[in-house]
């Protein structure tokens, strides 16, 4: 490990304290039909009447770090000064962990969000747009299955991605080693 992955490490765990001690709050109300909407991060140890920890946003949140912290071991591994570089992930993967945590970045920033006046107990909810969550959305509420939906595709897409750009090492065998290779095999089937 190197000292600019510990120095990763180090980001992902202030940034992980930093939402655990401030973490997603959702407002009951019972003029609204004891129907959660977002409140915004508050102090984990302050009381607060009518809030409640929104856990789903927030294990999306953990999930983000742990995975931009992931990708951040990667693309730091080999960046030490004293080593060449690791020659195992090419120019376009590398472009591709940015583009992807770049996009857990945003998601979480530009969540989807519902009216509280349209919120149904259905299977799909509604939709009412992106808004910045450090905005007000008193009247919104999160819609985490869409929310969960999009990191999902961010996340296959990456690694289809990451796949696609991956370096051929070269290493196919002749077509007389195919064809050796398939008389043994058939030698090893009839014993």
């Amino acid at each position: 490990m190197n000292r600019l992955q510990v120095l990763a490490l180090a980001v992902a765990a202030l940034n992980l304290t930093a939402i655990l001690l401030f973490p997603p709050y959702d407002y009951i109300s019972l003029q609204r039909g004891n129907i959660p909407t977002f409140a915004g991060f508050y102090w984990v140890l302050a009381t607060r009447s009518n809030l409640v920890i929104n856990s789903n946003f927030l294990s999306l949140e953990v999930l983000v770090i742990a995975i931009n912290s992931a990708i951040a071991w990667l693309l730091l591994r080999g960046a030490a000064a004293d080593r060449p570089r690791r020659r195992g992930i090419t120019r376009m993967q590398r472009g591709v962990l940015w583009v992807v945590a770049i996009n857990l970045v945003a998601m979480l920033l530009f969540p989807p969000f519902e009216n509280f006046t349209a919120i149904t107990k259905a299977v799909l909810p509604t939709f009412d747009g992106f808004y910045f969550v450090f905005g007000d959305n008193s009247k919104r509420q999160l819609v985490t299955p869409i929310l969960y939906i999009e990191i999902a595709l961010v996340l296959i897409n990456g690694a289809l991605a990451w796949l696609l750009f991956s370096r051929r090492d070269g290493k196919q065998l002749s077509p007389t080693q195919l064809r050796e290779l398939a008389q043994t095999m058939q030698e090893d089937r009839r014993r």
